[in-house]
């Protein structure tokens, strides 16, 4: 990241309105979910304390962003039936939550008709984009920060529509 790029932290400091995250990929290898994410597939235990060492950070961010009056919204878009991963993500959700963040999920074949960016993405006050970039093994391979208004305007209203046809966290059931 060159160094005057800012962070998901400063984007998030700056954001007075609204962020919204789409996640489109089926499995993700971040590095700093590997050991969380094998000890579920071994054992089915998840870390699911906000105060743990793995969510802490997280909680303060997006706890502090709603105590601003930031609007904090995470959409994902899954195939179904759901891989591990996915599975994974579902069973954390309740920190995301915890947190103050809005989620929904929406499964794959309800989303043909939706005009999709081809990246996943966090959008701060329909105006600027963090596009989050992954290798095809789902490895993180970097970020580009944007304030295009075109491509604000496809993510706000890619993110609008996804969200419209989105089911609740608590209404979504695994499959």
């Amino acid at each position: 990241m060159p160094l005057n790029e800012p962070t998901f932290a400063d984007l998030l400091a700056r954001c007075t309105r609204s962020a919204v995250h789409l996640e489109m990929r089926d499995q993700y290898a971040v590095s700093d979910e590997a050991e969380d994410f094998a000890l579920w597939l071994s054992t089915g235990e998840r870390d699911t304390d906000p105060a743990s060492e793995n969510w802490a950070s997280w909680v303060d961010l997006i706890s502090e962003a709603g105590a601003r009056g930031v609007i904090v919204r995470r959409a994902r878009i899954v195939s179904e039936p759901v891989t591990d991963y996915i599975r994974w993500e579902h069973s954390g959700t309740v920190v995301n939550i915890h947190a103050g963040e809005d989620v929904r999920w929406l499964p794959r074949r309800h989303a043909s008709g939706i005009a999709l960016p081809g990246n996943d993405f966090w959008l701060f006050d329909d105006s600027v984009i963090r596009w989050n970039h992954f290798t095809g093994d789902g490895e993180w391979a970097g970020q580009r920060i944007s304030d295009d208004p075109g491509e604000a305007k496809l993510c706000s209203e890619a993110f609008a529509t996804v969200w419209a046809h989105a089911i609740s966290h608590d209404e979504y059931k695994i499959r």
